[in-house]
């Protein structure tokens, strides 16, 4: 079978490995020169299995509004005449239940666990590096408060066998020896040993040259323009290169997913919430993050990758705008500064930010759609580089017409129309 594959991010990329491995004919298309440089370029390096979470959540909204009052806060909302974001945050608030988050929390977990499983088998292939690490992930507390209502997470933790540990000060240090030099308190943490680390370009552009290897073939510096259904069925997609034909068509654009989808009366409630890094070189490997800590209040995670930490966070909601604002470097300064002061050079610090396609309710969508030969993996929000293994194997399964190995129930674009 044919399939065309459009975007060569890491979701795109780790589904074409695994239809070429299954034996198809796969081209992948995407608008940059090379795989994994929009979203997946500078994130935060956390492959966060157990610490997947919907953003929607109770007592989200008066968190939300004490992050926008806060200078250097991890919220910015740059308000536009945008209906769409309007409507997306009217129903992200809808989601900030506790049945909502249980369920939202349940499906994001049952996902990502099976991501764990795959990126196993992925991480072994010959030639394949991206500084990756397999020794958990620290989320830090610094108010008491937040160790409190850390209950429902680990229920849902313990309700799919997900290992964890609750850490004094003493335990935080242990796993995370750097913690030592801390310039501010903190009363404790979350341990998700199984979770790990790794740079996601990195590891997106070399599963793309092994997958070349395979056959795959990749259009670099292709805009997609238009994607042509002819009666209940994809015939081909209009590019800059002309008309591409495929059996099966998935898209995989990320933010982009919902306007190329849109003309065909496709609506999809994702909206993209811009996040920024900063890539930092290590100067004292001694007092250096071990892996990844979440500093639960501002939202930053401090990731080891190589010989260079990856400060990730914050959330900017202003539609399509890809601006770097200098100011938004000061949350992560100030998390890098507070936690591992004395671990890496900020002024040599490189600054990047992307569009990371959020769903309300948290979730991805993955699976079939209403036209044959249509498929879409998009809506990953800040887990795409979490959730890619996963969901590219069931993709695989689902475009090859097998039943997946997870229960895909409540992941496809179906449950908002319910």
């Amino acid at each position: 079978m044919k399939v065309l594959i459009l975007g060569a991010g890491v979701i795109g990329v780790t589904t074409a490995w695994y239809l070429s491995q299954a034996g198809h004919e796969v081209t992948v298309v995407d608008r940059q020169p090379g795989a994994g440089l929009e979203t997946s370029y500078g994130n935060a390096g956390e492959l966060s299995y157990g610490y997947a979470s919907p953003w929607a959540g109770p007592g989200i909204p008066v968190k939300a509004i004490k992050w926008l009052l806060m200078q250097d806060g991890p919220l910015v909302l740059r308000p536009k005449f945008d209906p769409k974001m309007w409507l997306w945050g009217l129903s992200l608030l809808a989601n900030c239940t506790h049945k909502a988050y249980a369920v939202n929390k349940g499906r994001m977990v049952r996902l990502a666990e099976y991501s764990r499983e795959q990126m196993g088998v992925l991480r072994a292939l010959p030639g394949l590096a991206f500084d990756g690490r397999q020794q958990g992930t620290v989320q830090l507390f610094r108010h008491q408060k937040q160790l409190d209502h850390a209950g429902e997470d680990i229920a849902v933790l313990e309700k799919y066998g997900v290992p964890y540990e609750v850490l004094d000060p003493k335990g935080c240090i242990a796993a995370e020896p750097g913690l030592a030099t801390a310039r501010v308190p903190f009363v404790g943490g979350l341990r998700l040993g199984n979770d790990d680390t790794g740079d996601c370009q990195m590891f997106t552009a070399g599963l793309a040259s092994l997958a070349a290897e395979a056959g795959v073939a990749f259009r670099y510096g292709t805009t997609i323009t238009r994607i042509v259904k002819q009666g209940g069925a994809i015939s081909g997609v209009e590019t800059s290169a002309g008309v591409l034909e495929a059996d099966a068509y998935l898209v995989a654009l990320g933010s982009y997913s919902p306007l190329l989808v849109r003309p065909l009366g496709l609506k999809l409630p994702i909206y993209p919430i811009k996040g920024y890094s900063l890539t930092v070189p290590i100067t004292d490997e001694s007092v250096a993050p071990v892996s990844t800590i979440m500093d639960e209040t501002f939202k930053v995670a401090t990731t080891r990758l190589g010989d260079r930490i990856r400060v990730g966070g914050t959330a900017e909601i202003a539609g399509y705008d890809d601006t770097l604002h200098p100011a938004r470097r000061g949350p992560l300064d100030r998390s890098l500064r507070d936690l591992f002061p004395e671990a890496g050079d900020a002024s040599r610090a490189s600054f990047w930010c992307g569009l990371r396609p959020m769903t309300p309710d948290g979730t991805p969508i993955l699976g079939r759609t209403e036209t044959s030969n249509l498929f879409l993996s998009t809506g990953h929000g800040t887990l795409g580089w979490t959730m890619a293994a996963g969901s590219a194997r069931a993709m695989a399964d689902v475009i090859a017409g097998r039943p997946a190995e997870i229960d895909l129930e409540g992941l496809d674009v179906s449950r908002y129309s319910a």
